[in-house]
């Protein structure tokens, strides 16, 4: 995990507790994402949202500008670096071309087990992406307990897992994660289940957070936070409320946000300390210009991708959002060729976020030399 030390350094014990980024970043990160998807829910109640599909310019907010923009995110972590992509050539390369390989035989022989794999994909990514928050915290903790790691492991696993061992024991809801049908439906005795147990792990988690602050005064405020608003928006969006737009702004504002903030602060930072390595920072200055540039840049590049992408997936596959994308040349005969072309079409169209969600796996289970 790469840090700004030089804008962090604080003589405060607020400022010295295990900060991922800063705590003015952390606290916006994390509780800002998750107090704005749950701000979101009222407003959707108010404007008569919640019992219909997600709205379009809900969907754009979240998942053309965050969900869809996050996956591109890893483009600067990987794809856009070249120093990072001499690293490790072969898995880099190949993992594109593995996932379109791998996708296009699966679409030809079932699109519904197409979807179905694809969307346990992203379900093992998200939940794996909120305990990694959790073992960054601990990583800059320096907490080393095993009993701890388990409460912690079991706490931020159970608040992702049990909303969705109910949403499978439920099934049919208003709201699906790829596509109508993508997942399996369980025994509703399996949700009966993992409730107490579920609910064992949040008060154990609590406890030792409480005991150790109080007793020890070891806060890590940050990992509460993550495992907090984890809990709260994953059981609030898919237990509390059967309902797409719920669903929508409670799932993909904590994980995408959070995510872009790690990637635009890895490349900073790491920029920043090569600079003063170098003895040049105040010379020659960021190639990206300044904090507003470099936002800009990211924010636009990141964008761009999202939107080529779903403009190519409504072209050959959804067929849902013209007033969106309905400029492009050839639209009134898109349906013609739509199915066919979707053999390819889709698993291709994937191939960026079955990208992100393998490497992701590798990027940050690194020792980076400046953690």
């Amino acid at each position: 995990m790469t840090t700004c030390d030089t804008a962090t350094r604080s003589r405060s014990r607020w400022d010295q507790l295990p900060w991922l980024f800063s705590p003015a970043v952390d606290l916006a990160t994390f509780g800002g994402s998750a107090a704005v998807a749950l701000a979101m829910l009222p407003v959707g109640a108010a404007l008569g949202l919640l019992h219909g599909d997600t709205p379009g310019w809900t969907w754009v907010a979240t998942i053309l500008l965050i969900d869809v923009a996050h996956v591109y995110a890893t483009g600067f972590r990987v794809y856009f670096d070249g120093q990072e992509l001499r690293k490790r050539p072969w898995l880099y390369g190949l993992t594109p071309l593995l996932a379109f390989v791998m996708g296009a035989a699966i679409y030809s022989e079932s699109v519904t087990l197409f979807w179905s794999v694809l969307a346990y994909l992203a379900v093992f990514h998200f939940i794996r992406q909120q305990y990694g928050w959790v073992a960054l915290y601990r990583s800059r903790a320096n907490d080393h307990e095993r009993t701890g790691w388990w409460i912690d492991a079991s706490a931020i696993y159970l608040a992702t897992l049990y909303p969705l061992i109910h949403w499978h024991a439920n099934l049919p809801k208003h709201f699906w994660w790829f596509a109508e049908g993508d997942f399996i439906r369980l025994p509703s005795a399996m949700a009966t289940i993992a409730m107490p147990v579920y609910w064992i792990s949040m008060l154990a988690y609590a406890a030792r957070s409480l005991v150790r602050g109080f007793r020890d005064g070891d806060w890590n405020p940050g990992k509460d936070l993550v495992v907090l608003t984890t809990a709260v928006c994953w059981y609030v969006g898919i237990i509390t409320f059967n309902s797409d737009y719920a669903f929508t702004v409670t799932n993909v504002i904590i994980h995408g946000v959070p995510y872009m903030v790690l990637i635009y602060w890895y490349r900073w930072c790491r920029e920043v300390a090569e600079n003063e390595k170098s003895h040049s920072l105040a010379g020659r200055g960021s190639r990206w210009g300044t904090t507003a540039g470099r936002v800009a840049l990211f924010l636009g590049v990141v964008w761009i991708l999202a939107y080529a992408e779903e403009l190519f997936w409504d072209f050959g596959v959804w067929h849902e959002r013209g007033w969106l994308f309905g400029w492009l040349p050839g639209q009134q005969a898109r349906s013609e060729w739509g199915e066919e072309a979707g053999v390819w079409l889709a698993p291709a169209l994937a191939v960026p976020q079955i990208t992100h969600y393998v490497l992701d796996g590798f990027l940050w289970r690194r020792r980076q030399r400046d953690a």
